[in-house]
Order: structure tokens, then sequence, then C-alpha cells
């Protein structure tokens, strides 16, 4: 492989052309100056080039996916004092059950990642939705703690997909300039899951008893199996390496060595965009029957060695920015299960005194959250982007989505210490709903945000590394998960939260140190990087 220039760093691109003599792929109305990254290729059925419509289809089918697998997931949080009542499993008990869950979500990614990658990403979410079902069915059975952590664990493992899947499968269709928008709708139908569960288990339990509570998730996934294998379309797609390249290697692309190309050049190069916009689009050369394969002649056919893409997974804890990445999202999320773990017994307990089904309708506030946070992070954060790239001559730094999390900086502290503090001392029950309300915008951006930053500095790598992110993020789930009730038991609340809340701000200053050196750690990786998108190309996966 020829030697890299030393003006290339993995994730800096040029995505805004201000002098309009870059030859090259641009967006269409309005936004005709920004850059296609990826460039896409010329075949109509390439993902990137699909219409709005078969993209807009195919997040509508990762939508339902991740709100099936996601209430599933998280359908106990509300009920918890009533299982504990019928069951012979103590609080402790359910909430390590739920820690084993999300272990086996992050390392349950090292199986399907590189299965997605060789077989399809299709027949995986087809695969872990029917074991949810089976898992669903089962849990109401389960007789001692040993059987609810095992149902716990195999959920984890077939519920996998959804922690690194569906990230890869929106940048499979979309453009560095709007994935912040599509990741942050993902991440909206991820943490609002999460919170919609609670608020239809609650009602569920009282009417039908929490039995139904399970029976229903399998339904739902059930549901959704349909749906998705009538509807969602394979992502998987050869396409060449991104950064463009000269007989010495790999170039940054700068504004002053940009080629100037005429008017035809450029309408040839945008030939197969999105009809609605005003071009022409090519049509699909794959008739409806051949877009719902579950496993492709191609996919069966290559020899993708799927230990290296294991192996691959656990070498990227070299790269510094996947490790942070991974840490702030992990972090963010203990947050959440701190929530979830504390919500049922506060909120039921004294002077509260809530039904299940009252606990249930509390996480509303944390619906509403999750839109305000997916607004700011989603598409307020790619206008923020966009603005400060064009600042910036053009050049787009993956650390500019990073000032995002100034605004967690007192969301989440602030969040905590309401929570702890107030139940502590019993405050009013609409301070206790504007805590959880704040969780909810935070814990949604602080979702979105680190995966878009991994996926922005190293797109072609983007596959496996973000199962690292998920890895380093789910054992440090685990880990909260398994201590969060003695801890807050042992402490009191106003301790414990206190406690939690001043190490979240150390914890988000670390940001600043991305922000500023971010850049540097990525300049220093190049020679790692080719190396590893050479390994990546060799295996056949760059898609």
């Amino acid at each position: 492989m020829a030697v890299p220039s030393p003006d290339f760093i993995p994730g800096t691109v040029h995505l805004v052309d201000l002098d309009g003599t870059m030859h090259s792929r641009h967006a269409d109305g309005n936004r005709r100056d920004i850059v296609l990254v990826p460039s896409p290729s010329d075949d109509p059925d390439d993902p990137l080039n699909w219409s709005h419509r078969r993209k807009t289809l195919l997040l509508s089918c990762i939508c339902v996916y991740c709100l099936s697998v996601g209430i599933a997931s998280s359908a106990i949080y509300s009920v918890l004092v009533p299982i504990s009542a019928a069951t012979n499993l103590t609080i402790a008990d359910l909430n390590s059950g739920t820690g084993y869950m999300f272990l086996a979500f992050g390392w349950g990614c090292l199986i399907w990642q590189p299965l997605a990658q060789k077989l399809g990403k299709r027949p995986v979410y087809l695969l872990s939705l029917l074991g949810t079902v089976g898992m669903m069915l089962w849990a109401p059975n389960t007789k001692s703690n040993g059987q609810w952590i095992a149902n716990k664990v195999l959920q984890g493992m077939f519920g996998a997909p959804i922690e690194s899947l569906c990230e890869i499968s929106i940048a499979d269709v979309y453009f560095a300039h709007e994935r912040g928008t599509y990741v942050g709708l993902y991440a909206l139908f991820l943490v609002g899951s999460n919170f919609v569960a609670p608020v239809i288990s609650g009602f569920i339990n009282d009417g039908q008893g929490w039995q139904w509570v399970l029976h229903w998730c399998a339904i739902f996934n059930g549901i959704a199996f349909v749906i998705i294998f009538f509807l969602m379309e394979e992502t998987n797609f050869s396409r060449a390496i991104t950064a463009p390249t000269t007989d010495e290697g790999p170039i940054q692309p700068q504004p002053d060595k940009a080629t100037p190309h005429s008017a035809d050049e450029e309408k040839s190069v945008n030939v197969a965009t999105d009809i609605e916009h005003g071009t022409i689009l090519a049509p699909s050369k794959k008739t409806y029957p051949e877009k719902l394969q579950i496993l492709r002649k191609e996919d069966l056919r290559n020899k993708v060695p799927l230990m290296n893409m294991v192996k691959r997974t656990f070498v990227y804890f070299s790269l510094p920015v996947v490790v942070f990445s991974g840490f702030m999202y992990g972090a963010v999320v203990c947050y959440f299960n701190i929530l979830n773990a504390t919500a049922s017994l506060i909120l039921s307990g004294a002077p509260y005194h809530f039904s299940a089904s009252m606990v249930g309708v509390s996480y509303v506030a944390c619906l509403i959250g999750v839109g305000l946070g997916t607004y700011y992070s989603g598409p307020l954060g790619d206008k923020f982007v966009l603005w400060k790239t064009r600042r910036s001559n053009g050049i787009m730094e993956p650390e500019y989505r990073l000032w995002l999390y100034v605004a967690l900086m007192a969301g989440i502290p602030g969040g905590m210490i309401l929570w702890g503090v107030g139940a502590a001392h019993q405050i009013h029950w609409f301070g206790m709903l504007f805590a959880m309300g704040v969780f909810g915008a935070a814990v949604t951006v602080g979702c979105q945000l680190p995966i878009s930053y991994c996926i922005d500095s190293y797109r072609d790598l983007g596959a496996d590394a973000i199962v690292t992110v998920i890895i380093i993020r789910n054992t440090m789930s685990f880990a909260i998960s398994y201590g969060v009730t003695p801890w807050v038991t042992n402490m009191g609340y106003q301790n414990a939260f206190l406690v939690a809340g001043f190490a979240a701000l150390a914890q988000l200053c670390l940001v600043f140190v991305f922000i500023k050196w971010g850049r540097h750690f990525r300049k220093a990786s190049v020679d790692r990087y080719w190396t590893y998108v050479q390994e990546v190309k060799d295996d056949g996966l760059l898609h």
C-alpha cells in the first residue's frame, strides 16, 4: 500500500466547497456547496444513491427494530416492586440481572457485527428479533435467580445488534453532513424506547399482571419481525476507500489544490440523486423479491475471515478517539441505569406512593427530554457543525461536534443532584419528574455524540470500531447495574447522588482534552489507520 501523505488526517474532510472548485459529488438544492462524504459510486443500488423514499423506509425499519428490542430490555423498570413481591427475587437480584443483560448487549456485538458484515445486516436483524421473542416468552416462567440471570444474558446476546449495527446501517446510506440528524433519530428511538416501556408496562401490570408485561414484549417483537422482513433492504455494498489518493498515497483535500470542473461534469456525477430534489434518479436494478433475500449469493460466496473482525475490535483499543468515545458513552448510560434502578423504589415509596402505572406515567417526563435532546444533538448539532466548518474554510474536524457536550455539564450533574437530594428531602413530585426530564435529554445527547464522533473520525473502520465503543460502554453499564442498589442503600440518596453528580462533572470535563488535542491524536494514528483500512479492504469489508 502507498505511504500516506503527511497532509492526511483521518476524519478531517473538505466538507464545504466554498469556492465551487472541487471535482466531486455535491448535495442538491440550497446546499450545493456541501461535498458528499463518503463519495457514492455510480450504481443506483449503492445505498448512498438510494432515493429519499428508499432511505426513509430503511430508517423507519431501524426505528421499529430499536423500539421493539428497546422496550423488551426496559419494560420491567416500573414494575420491579410487583415482580419482587410475586417471586423470590429481590430488587437487587432484578437489577443484577439487568446488569448482566447490558454486559451481554455489549459483548454480543463480537458475534453479531462480524456476521452482519459477512452475511448481511438484514438476517442479523431478523434473528435478533426472533431470539428476543423467545426470551420474552421464557422470562415470566423463571423460578430462581440463576434462571433470571440466564434469561437476561441470552436476551442481551440476542438484542446486541441494537447497540452497534443500527449506527453502521445509518452510515451506509447517509452522508457526513446529515449523519448527526439520523444518528440522533436512532438515539431518539433507542433511548425513547427505554423510557416509553415503563409507561406502557405500568398500565399492563395494573390491568393484566406483570407476566403480561413480558408477553406483550414478545408480541411487539413478533410484529417488528414481520415489518422488517417485508420492508427492510440490505445495505452492505462494496465501495472504494473514501480518502482521495495519488501515486504517493492518500492526500488530504485542500481548497487550493482542488481541480476545477465543467458544468457537464457536475451534471454527470450528480445523475444518480434524489428525484424529489429535481434531478434524475437511475432506477434500481433489483426486483422486490431480490430486495427481500435473506441471504444473498455474493455474501454466501465471500471468504470474509470472521476472526479478523473479532481481533480488530481489541486492536482498536490503541486508538484514543475510540476509547474516549466508549468511555463517554458508557458514563452517560451509567447515569441512565442509576435512574432506572431507583425510580420504582423512590416513587412507589413515601411520600409519593405511586402505583406501578403512575411510576410508568412519570417516564413521560423522560420522553419529553428525549425529544429535546434529539433536536439539540441532531438537526441543531448538524447546523452547528456546518457553521463551524464554513468558518474553517470548508474543512470539517470531528471535534466540532464535541462542543455540544457543554450543555451536559449542567444537565447531568444538576439532574442527578436534584433527583438524589430531592428524594432524600422528599421534595414535591414535580421536582422529581423535572429531574427525570433532564436525564432524558442528557442521556439522548450523550448517546448520539460519541457514536457520531467515532464514525466521523474513522469512517472506514466504523463497523469494527463501534463494537469496541459498545464493549467499553456496556462493561461500564454492567458494573454500575450490579452495584447500584447496595451503593445507594449504604450511602443514602443524598450522599450517593452528590458523589455521582460531581463524578459526572469531572468525567464530562474530559471532552475539553479532545476538543484541544483530538486532531493531534487522529494525526498520530495515521499509519495505524491505513494499516487497519488495508486489512479491512483485504477482507472485503469496505461497504
